[in-house]
């Protein structure tokens, strides 16, 4: 990207280490030169658009109709919504940055996930005064960690309250939403999101009928995945002991893999997010998150 590009992400987020790794990224490269090509400015629709990726977990928790209401009453307009088929390369795509600092478990877990169901990706479009629409949104959904979520955000509204099956994922700033754009969706289906003017809410909620159709809702308690996974053991005749610990319960998990057991994959994803660790606890991730504290920082 040339130094006009490195201009446009410098303004597109407070980290310094990210505009300069992006400038190179070719997810963003063709997201700016495409919107360039349709006559967008791509510092303003990074700012006035973000992205919400529900997860195959919010397929399954029924969570569609619940987050579009919310949106709607945080001043969200669902502008599009598209069905993405989710695999392991995506995820590694998306949190490419951030990975460096998962588990093993936690990338394993994250493999099974995207075999239950496909995802659904919300193009949104809002107002960006003192925060871009990436940012506020950001913000306003909650954090990863259920310990710190508080009323009236998303992943406190949606209840499922663990860490691995958080339900939602949001580009954190304008420059992540560039990425990102290019990463969900391939140039005819951007050339769409920017040139048609469809009833995005609507779109979601006929695609969210199609999913709910072939993928089950399914229980997010550790309880009932201990049962299934007992059920599932129990037929490869492998003794499971009465009560379990979360050490016993990981325990069973590494045991069953080792042994090449076929388990349940839904509740192997419920027992080991509960159980299992998920990061590796060596240093921070690649590129710091950012936040509505940092970004305000770094405008100042």
């Amino acid at each position: 990207m040339t130094a006009a590009g490195d201009t446009l992400l410098g303004a597109l987020t407070p980290s310094a280490a990210k505009a300069e790794v992006y400038a190179a990224d070719t997810y963003v490269q063709e997201s700016v030169d495409q919107l360039r090509d349709l006559g967008i400015d791509p510092a303003a629709f990074a700012r006035d658009h973000s992205l919400l990726l529900l997860k195959p977990d919010a397929v399954v928790a029924r969570a569609v109709e619940p987050t579009l209401e919310w949106l709607a009453h945080n001043d969200f307009e669902v502008v599009a919504a598209h069905r993405c088929a989710v695999n392991r390369h995506l995820v590694r795509a998306i949190w490419y940055f951030a990975w460096n600092i998962a588990s093993a478990e936690r990338r394993r877990l994250a493999d099974l996930l995207v075999g239950i169901s496909d995802a659904l990706v919300l193009v949104v479009r809002g107002e960006a005064d003192a925060l871009p629409v990436s940012v506020r949104l950001t913000a306003a959904k909650g954090p990863t960690d259920p310990r710190k979520r508080q009323p009236g955000e998303l992943r406190y509204l949606l209840g499922q309250h663990n860490f691995l099956l958080n339900l939602v994922h949001s580009p954190d700033d304008p420059a992540d939403v560039l990425r990102e754009f290019a990463i969900f969706f391939d140039e005819a289906t951007r050339r769409r999101v920017c040139t048609d003017a469809t009833d995005g809410a609507a779109r979601a909620r006929e695609l969210a009928r199609e999913l709910y159709a072939v993928t089950p809702a399914r229980s997010f308690e550790r309880a009932a995945a201990v049962a299934r996974l007992r059920r599932d053991l129990g037929a490869a005749n492998v003794p499971v002991a009465p009560e379990l610990s979360d050490a016993g319960c990981a325990r069973l998990l590494y045991d069953a893999w080792a042994a090449g057991h076929e388990l349940d994959p839904w509740s192997v994803l419920v027992l080991g997010s509960y159980v299992l660790p998920m990061r590796t606890g060596s240093g921070p991730q690649t590129l710091p998150p950012v936040t509505a504290k940092t970004w305000m920082e770094g405008r100042s």
